[in-house]
């Protein structure tokens, strides 16, 4: 009798599939089937579909799909969820990069310092945030400068700046499905800015890069909002552990913006690429059943999943960071130690804080920029992810967890309090029984 009833409806939405809809074909929609391809091809040709790719799950039962008829997206979900075989549907919706202004006076401290195989401004190895988290004491004190390979999933990055040279990958890029993840080539030829590699730039929440002072050659208002994210955010773990290797992952484009199913597939490359820690400095608004199976298919693989909290200034869930018990949120402090007001806060999404606010870091081109946002305090909880690793391989998400919640107290709507590279080191050892 169910399964009349199901059939039955089924035909009726089918029947509605004809009906005119103002919303236009093309609705993306990311499907997990229990037959895999030859399952989804079949239930396409029945529904008005088209198989788009894979998305890299181990079984090969997750797939985008996306609609060739003119119906609302409510409709083809229905759809899709009462075909024999399916387990799950949900739309490909985007999710969006995050990125907030007096300069920070490390930015005009342009003065070489050698760092780990490259030259670097003092004004970036030196930085205030640095100082806070205690970057310098703690590789010296545990003689730890990171292991393991960090996956950036960003905008990509600019392969060519010399700070982030000797630990870049290759990576790929997921908005092109192409080998490689260089940022740079968003940007037309006609709108990339002259730039002299010393004057410094800084990005903003008004969305405004400033890339060289003396022209004051503007990157953007909206279109390339977030050029320059992935690069940044590359520096920041370049910074805390300059011995690890930083993977980029592409899915996001220079407006800042990227779809679910793109990050999905950049988890699960992540995991075929051995890595041992995820930087995810985004979020999404709602849940995904699918992004929350990539992020336990992670997990199982040792994988240290760190997420920004978001920059909505409230006690707020975004994904993956709400994703608690996988991943480990990241919220923004000030030099002060306190709260930055566009930082959200709170459970479930905060287990941390780190500095965010005018954090100095590489920008394309071969300069530098100052940047705020939780998507900067995340990446110093990666580079710490990776000076465990370099104590001891076998941390994984509960370990580092564990050993990053020895931080300095704040407020209890910042998790465990404020990064502090020297305690959560120390706790780790302890547990491995060295100290």
């Amino acid at each position: 009798m169910r399964q009349a009833a199901r059939r039955m409806l089924s035909s009726v939405l089918l029947a509605m599939l004809l009906v005119p809809s103002a919303e236009a074909a093309g609705t993306r929609v990311i499907v997990r089937v229990t037959g895999g391809l030859p399952l989804i091809n079949s239930i396409c040709s029945l529904v008005g579909c088209r198989v788009e790719y894979g998305l890299g799950d181990p079984g090969g039962r997750v797939f985008l799909v996306t609609s060739l008829t003119s119906v609302s997206s409510t409709v083809f979900l229905s759809t899709l969820s009462l075909q024999l075989g399916v387990a799950n549907v949900e739309l490909d919706v985007t999710g969006e990069i995050q990125a907030a202004p007096a300069v920070p006076p490390a930015l005009y401290d342009h003065a070489p310092v050698s760092y780990f195989g490259t030259t670097a401004w003092n004004g970036y190895v030196n930085q205030a945030a640095s100082q806070i988290v205690g970057v310098a004491t703690a590789q010296r004190q545990f003689n730890v400068h990171g292991a393991g390979i960090v996956a950036v999933i960003d905008t990509g990055v600019d392969p060519g700046h010399p700070v982030l040279i000797p630990s870049l990958l290759a990576g790929y890029d997921f908005t092109r499905n192409r080998d490689g993840a260089d940022e740079t080539t968003d940007l037309q030829q006609s709108t990339a800015p002259v730039v002299d590699g010393v004057e410094p730039g800084w990005v903003s929440q008004s969305t405004v890069a400033v890339v060289d002072q003396s022209t004051v050659a503007v990157v953007d208002t909206s279109q390339y909002s977030a050029f320059g994210h992935g690069t940044m955010v590359a520096g920041i773990v370049r910074l805390v552990a300059p011995n690890a290797w930083i993977l980029p992952l592409k899915a996001f484009g220079p407006d800042g913006r990227g779809y679910k199913s793109d990050v999905i597939r950049a988890i699960y490359y992540a995991v075929r690429a051995n890595a041992r820690v995820l930087n995810m400095s985004f979020s999404f608004s709602t849940a995904s059943m699918e992004l929350s199976s990539a992020l336990t298919h992670a997990n199982r693989n040792d994988i240290i999943c760190i997420g920004a909290a978001g920059n909505d200034g409230r006690q707020v869930a975004v994904y993956p960071a709400a994703y608690a018990d996988r991943v480990i949120g990241v919220a923004s402090t000030t030099n002060s130690d306190t709260r930055s007001t566009f930082s959200n806060y709170g459970r479930p999404q905060v287990w941390i804080a780190a500095p965010g606010e005018g954090i100095v870091t590489t920008y394309p081109w071969k300069t530098y920029a100052a940047a705020w946002g939780t998507s900067f305090s995340a990446p110093f909880v990666s580079g710490a992810a990776a000076l465990l690793l370099d104590v001891s391989a076998a941390a994984g998400e509960s370990e580092a967890a564990l050993a990053l919640a020895h931080a300095k107290p704040i407020t209890s709507d910042l998790g465990n309090g404020r990064l502090d590279l020297y305690q959560a080191i120390a706790a780790w050892r302890q547990a491995l029984g060295l100290e």
